[in-house]
């Protein structure tokens, strides 16, 4: 198997794996509503565009650099421990797990496992993985759609943020004042 062949394998299984699992959630009891998600949502689907654009057959401009055959799996490694950071995650959430930005009946910090080292580890583990995929694919295509991704994750994050402040008031202050946003072992 070649590396981009495990990459795309790596990504689809993410995908399909992803979007099955959201069927055992608990229903929302509140939603911020789709306007408020419109953004990130276009950054998201713009930078998975562009991202995901095949690299072969770029020279030039266009295709920034190459990883050799060790660099490329080394690439590979990184967004298998990437999605496995999100999995770990999504898992350790359970049902509170939502792909829009809701509120469970019983909502409550979860502030254990992964979510004691920062405060968005499905978003960390899949920077992560979009920044091993930029790497291996070298291209100005991956740089800008890579780009797209992170402003896209952070603008949920902060939406995220303000809709769970709002709903779980100093609890939630608490938490964001000990656990780092996005990045562990920083300060908060």
């Amino acid at each position: 198997m070649r590396p981009v062949t495990a990459i795309t394998l790596l990504w689809l299984i993410w995908a399909v794996s992803w979007a099955a699992a959201a069927l055992w959630a608990d229903p929302a009891q509140k939603r911020v509503g789709f306007k408020a998600e419109a953004r990130y949502r276009v950054l998201w689907l713009a930078g998975a565009i562009l991202l995901f654009i095949p690299a072969h057959g770029y020279e030039g401009r266009l295709r920034l650099w190459m990883p050799n055959l060790a660099e490329a799996w080394i690439c590979v490694a990184l967004i298998a421990v990437g999605i496995a950071i999100a999995w770990w995650a999504r898992l350790h959430l359970g049902r509170l797990w939502s792909g829009t930005v809701t509120a469970k009946a019983d909502h409550h910090v979860v502030d254990t496992g992964p979510y004691g080292l920062v405060r968005h580890p499905i978003y960390t583990g899949l920077l992560l993985s979009i920044l091993a995929t930029m790497a291996a694919k070298g291209t100005v295509w991956g740089i800008a759609g890579t780009v797209l991704l992170i402003i896209g994750i952070v603008v949920k994050a902060r939406l995220e943020e303000s809709f769970l402040r709002g709903e779980l008031g100093s609890t939630y202050d608490d938490y964001a004042g000990r656990v780092p946003m996005l990045i562990p072992f920083t300060s908060a």
